[in-house]
């Protein structure tokens, strides 16, 4: 008999990541300096990451918008957003998008 396949197979990877442990809670966080320092202490304390810690904190964020994007409302797309310049500022990273409304790049119309 074959093995149903997970619906929620997006929750488990977030939840259960090989690369990032993450704070419960990480993504409904208000902040956007708060995400990504939690972000970045999950990303600086892991062992198991295959990337740099920046790489990894960036991939966790983007594969969560990516995969909940669409049922987010556009102030927690904003908020998402800002915590991916958040972290590449604490990283030290540059910018690498103008300063275009999140939400407006990533809705769909």
């Amino acid at each position: 008999m074959a093995r149903r396949i997970s619906r929620r197979w997006s929750q488990r990877v977030t939840e259960t990541s090989n690369a990032l442990d993450l704070e419960p809670g990480v993504f409904t966080l208000d902040d956007p300096r708060e995400i990504a320092r939690s972000l970045k202490r999950s990303a600086d304390a892991s062992l198991r990451r295959k990337a740099d810690p920046f790489r990894s904190a960036m991939s966790m964020l983007v594969f969560y918008i990516n995969r909940a994007g669409r049922n987010l409302p556009a102030a927690r797309l904003e908020t998402l957003g800002q915590a991916k310049d958040e972290l590449r500022e604490i990283y030290g990273r540059p910018r690498l998008r103008s300063q275009a409304t999140p939400g407006k790049l990533w809705r769909r119309t």
